[in-house]
């Protein structure tokens, strides 16, 4: 068992009276790992001091990260957390499932009340009964006519009592299902308080000192810290050309959490932020070099053989010295669920709506025929005033479902670009014409290598499409190896964003109709070269 204490100096006496109470999460704030846990603490006692154990937090919670607040009247002094909670003889006080306990044995001894009103009433019908059967006229004083009105009289009272005894024998059975259906109630309102007393075995145990000002109720906030929860990014990206370009981005959260407890009815905060995460920049070190002749570096080396095992220990240093993974830069984005939510312990991927965004995109069909058979639908657009983050991405093109992707971080105001699946009817070719020699596109000889290619674009759909071409020729860096291209038609973006010898060509292909680019590049360098 351990034991964390934790110690907030207020003046508060020697301790009184020992007060046991539950708590009900109201807020988490749920990191990328971990989340932070808002617990609200009712409570009611006297005046004075007292020593208020919270019974029911989750193990695990990290103790250094715990946070008490007092409302108004109620004074938070010092408190520990025991992971081992209560012990099994001390009961958790269950207020709600106590009272649902009465309720049902009130229910149960009014239908028992009932119950025995009606066997009353069959026992005296019964006793009735009995009495009248047994009733005898004296023959020899009575005159024939009151003998006959006696015996209608007594056939009557028979009969009349007869049919109450037989409605009550009626009644008597369905107060019989009543009694029933609330001792039912009642073993289940048992079995859950028993189950929540089981369950705080597996709880840890919060003990708050505090001052009452006044007999009444009184209320503490309880904020703490669980590393078994987590939330991460995820999209659908839906995309229509008609009757306007259109790209509309549905945001979600997959959430998940093993913290041991329900969160019923929570306000649900998502943030970026990565408080478990290093929160402090790398240190470098100084790197000392120096130069040595190679035959005096072998003598020092063998001389100093003990401190090859001190040299040993550089890797430690070299792990030291590398660069920390990347992490996300600018502020931290906050999501607010809508409303209040319930995630179970052991939930995985619950899904959270975060909203859609909406925007108007640049839709071209982007063809690589040196790799690919067909185009490929790709929609550029800039990012609004707050960031996306990294997850996946469900694709659709009209409202057919076409794939998924990653989605890199995309910061506030930045350009992006999605792919939106194969377009089947932009049929690509790249063919490399024969030469001379034969070989296919390719002519070389000891200083000198010309490659031509022909590249084709195909329309077999209804739409016309904004084309994109790429393909590529072979760069230099020296001097002495001289390239040199020519492309029939010129291209209109050369080394896009840097990428040396990326050729592109944008154009519009309407249905039906074909587009050809002759591509061609030559290689020289000096005589005893080789090409690599």
């Amino acid at each position: 068992m351990r034991l964390f204490l934790t110690l907030v100096f207020l003046p508060l006496p020697v301790l009184a009276d020992t007060i046991s109470v539950g708590s009900t999460v109201t807020e988490v704030v749920l990191y990328p790992q971990g989340a932070r846990v808002t617990r609200e603490v009712a409570f009611s006692a006297p005046a004075g001091r007292h020593d208020l154990r919270i019974a029911d937090l989750p193990e695990g919670i990290a103790p250094g990260m715990i946070r008490v607040a007092g409302a108004e009247g109620t004074q938070a002094g010092g408190f520990s957390l025991q992971e081992a909670g209560l012990a099994p003889a001390v009961p958790l006080p269950l207020p709600e499932l106590e009272a649902a306990i009465g309720a049902a044995q009130a229910a149960r001894d009014a239908a028992l009340l009932d119950l025995a009103r009606i066997d009353a009433r069959i026992e005296a019908a019964e006793a009735q009964v009995g009495f009248l059967r047994g009733a005898k006229a004296e023959v020899t004083t009575q005159a024939p006519a009151d003998l006959a009105a006696m015996g209608r009289m007594i056939a009557q009272e028979v009969l009349a009592v007869r049919e109450s005894l037989l409605a009550a024998q009626g009644a008597r059975a369905e107060a019989g299902r009543v009694v029933q259906q609330a001792e039912v109630a009642l073993a289940e309102a048992i079995a859950a308080r028993d189950a929540r007393r089981a369950a705080q075995a597996g709880k840890a145990l919060l003990s708050v000192a505090i001052a009452q000002v006044a007999d009444g109720p009184g209320h503490l906030t309880v904020t703490h810290f669980i590393e078994e929860a987590s939330w991460r990014p995820v999209y659908d990206a839906a995309l229509t050309r008609k009757p306007a370009p259109s790209l509309v981005l549905a945001r979600g959260a997959l959430v998940s959490q093993a913290s041991g407890e329900d969160w019923a009815g929570v306000a649900l905060t998502l943030s970026t932020a990565r408080p478990t995460e290093q929160a402090a920049p790398s240190e470098l070190w100084p790197d000392l070099r120096r130069i040595a002749d190679p035959e005096q570096e072998r003598a020092y080396a063998k001389g100093m053989a003990s401190e090859d095992a001190v040299m040993a220990a550089a890797p430690v240093m070299e792990a030291m010295m590398e660069p920390a993974m990347a992490e996300l830069d600018g502020d931290v984005v906050v999501y607010r669920a809508p409303g209040t939510v319930d995630v179970a312990s052991g939930v995985e991927d619950l899904r959270v709506a975060l909203g859609e965004l909406t925007f108007t995109p640049e839709i071209e069909a982007r063809a690589v025929p040196r790799l690919d058979r067909t185009a490929f639908a790709l929609a550029r657009f800039t990012n609004g005033d707050e960031p996306l983050l990294p997850g996946e991405v469900l694709l659709m093109r009209e409202g057919t479902l076409i794939g998924a992707t990653e989605l890199e971080l995309i910061p506030a105001g930045a350009e992006a670009e999605l792919p939106f699946g194969a377009i089947d009817g932009l049929r690509l070719t790249r063919e490399m014409p024969q030469n001379s020699e034969g070989d296919a596109g390719i002519l070389t000889s000891d200083t000198a290598r010309v490659e031509k290619a022909l590249l084709r674009v195909e329309n077999l759909t209804q739409d016309s499409w904004p084309l994109h071409v790429i393909d590529q020729i072979p760069y230099s860096e020296q001097e002495d190896l001289e390239v040199v291209y020519s492309a029939t038609p010129k291209p209109d973006e050369t080394d896009p964003e840097g990428q040396r010898g990326l050729l592109g060509w944008h154009f519009d292909l309407a249905p039906g109709a074909k587009r050809e680019i002759l591509l061609e590049a030559k290689l020289r360098w000096p005589a005893g070269m080789e090409l690599r």
